[in-house]
């Protein structure tokens, strides 16, 4: 369950961020080490929580659909494990305030490409 947004309308608009496998997993452990913490703020644990479960959700979407993504990937010359991330603003302001996230993936996920 997720938290409904504020903010605005454009709170809950889902921007994608094409991250190659080896990115998203670990984007993954990143974020899991991060919920796991004990000192975690609660609603940033929903955001990161939500984080981990658009991982999956993008692997079963492309799993599913592969066209769209297949399509991307062959016009923009990226690797065939490059998939989109979809995450909201208060998602992606979690990750990005992680201090343990490595300063290229930071930057990935700054200029929306891999």
């Amino acid at each position: 369950m997720s938290l409904a947004p504020t903010g605005g309308p454009d709170a809950a608009v889902l921007l994608p961020h094409w991250l190659s496998g080896e990115d998203r997993a670990l984007l993954a452990a990143v974020v899991r080490a991060a919920v796991e913490e004990p000192g975690v703020h609660p609603v940033a644990a929903v955001h990161l929580a939500d984080v981990l479960t658009e991982l999956h959700v993008a692997a079963a979407r492309d799993a599913v659909w592969p066209g769209p993504a297949a399509r991307v990937r062959r016009v923009t010359g990226w690797a065939d494990d490059v998939l989109p991330v979809r995450l909201s603003a208060a998602e992606l302001a979690s990750v990005l305030d992680l201090a343990g996230l490595p300063p290229a993936l930071r930057a990935t996920l700054g200029g929306h490409r891999p």
